[in-house]
């Protein structure tokens, strides 16, 4: 969605903009949007595009895979390149602690002409690596709303109005987001609550294992696994929400706690020393932490918060360093 928000800001001030979508979300090439079906297409285009600057987005984990097609970008003849490390996680993993400069990874993040981290660790881990300080530009990602109108699918309606309050999660379903903590929450959570559900809006690796281990929750029909939902039908969820969790492993700046803010509902994350001011913080994996978080904030009242406007200054930010980049400023 951030990159849909750049877009969308560079067309707004009549700057052509062209998007190489390489996610597995496959639509037909439309509206200047492509979606290559391998390298050897994605290499065509970018030799056929026109085109001053190509920005690639990446999260997740730097694999080879990845640190390939960033390399070919970063060197593509004649054109300035920026990469957005998304993956605000990253750098307290494992695999992030063990690189250096003299990595292969370091060597790919230096090729760049410019490179935006979406918080200060990345920033950090951008200069262990050996990215020049004024190559690299701290700049959140941009928390897109948008929701306004819109309905939500019929399983969802039909839970907001047979659940209050409702717990959500948005995010991927995979190992790093703590899911199995939320599902056993919501039965401690029920005993107080008795009208309590849990929304675990997102898709992933683990879906099978999570579906297996509610139907082995004594809260297993209070608890729904819709998949993906549209973004926008997804704002109206978390707006309509009582609460939104975010339990992880390791995360960096989660979008969807920005978004949560701004819609006016409260969140309650694990802590990762990075988490945006308002936020309800609880320890890594500790399910009576959580449990006591969430009765703590169930017990307030419901707060109708307005949503908060629109900030397009970290759009800005980007456009800028664009400009900068292309005058030559660093060469």
């Amino acid at each position: 969605m951030n990159l849909v928000a750049i877009r969308a800001f560079l067309l707004k001030q009549r700057i052509p903009c062209s998007v190489i979508n390489i996610t597995r979300h496959r639509k037909p090439d439309g509206d200047g949007v492509y979606y290559p079906k391998g390298p050897a297409q994605l290499i065509q285009l970018l030799a056929r595009l026109e085109f001053d600057l190509l920005h690639l987005h990446i999260g997740g984990m730097l694999s080879n895979r990845l640190l390939a097609l960033s390399l070919v970008c970063a060197r593509w003849p004649g054109k300035k390149s920026v990469m957005t490390f998304h993956s605000g996680g990253f750098p307290s993993t494992p695999q992030g602690q063990a690189l250096g400069r003299s990595s292969f990874t370091g060597f790919v993040l230096r090729s760049f002409d410019g490179i935006i981290g979406v918080n200060d660790e990345i920033i950090a881990f951008l200069g262990r690596l050996g990215v020049r300080p004024e190559r690299a530009r701290l700049i959140s990602p941009y928390a897109f709303l948008g929701g306004d109108g819109a309905t939500l699918p019929p399983a969802l309606e039909n839970f907001f109005a047979s659940h209050n309050p409702v717990l959500t999660s948005v995010g991927l379903l995979e190992p790093e987001y703590d899911l199995p903590l939320q599902i056993d929450a919501l039965t401690p959570v029920r005993q107080k609550f008795p009208n309590a559900g849990l929304l675990m809006i997102g898709s992933g690796s683990l879906e099978s294992s999570l579906r297996d281990k509610i139907s082995g929750s004594p809260s297993a029909a209070h608890i729904l696994l819709p998949g993906d939902v549209p973004h926008s039908s997804t704002m109206q969820a978390m707006q309509r929400s009582r609460v939104i969790l975010r339990t992880t492993l390791y995360d960096g700046d989660a979008l969807s706690v920005r978004e949560a803010l701004q819609l006016g509902t409260p969140v309650i994350a694990t802590d990762n020393g990075m988490r945006p001011v308002g936020v309800r913080l609880t320890p890594k994996s500790n399910l009576e932490a959580l449990v006591a978080s969430i009765e703590q904030e169930l017990q307030l009242p419901s707060a109708s918060n307005p949503v908060s406007a629109a900030d397009e200054r970290n759009l800005q930010a980007v456009l800028d360093f664009y400009r900068e980049l292309l005058r030559g400023r660093y060469q």
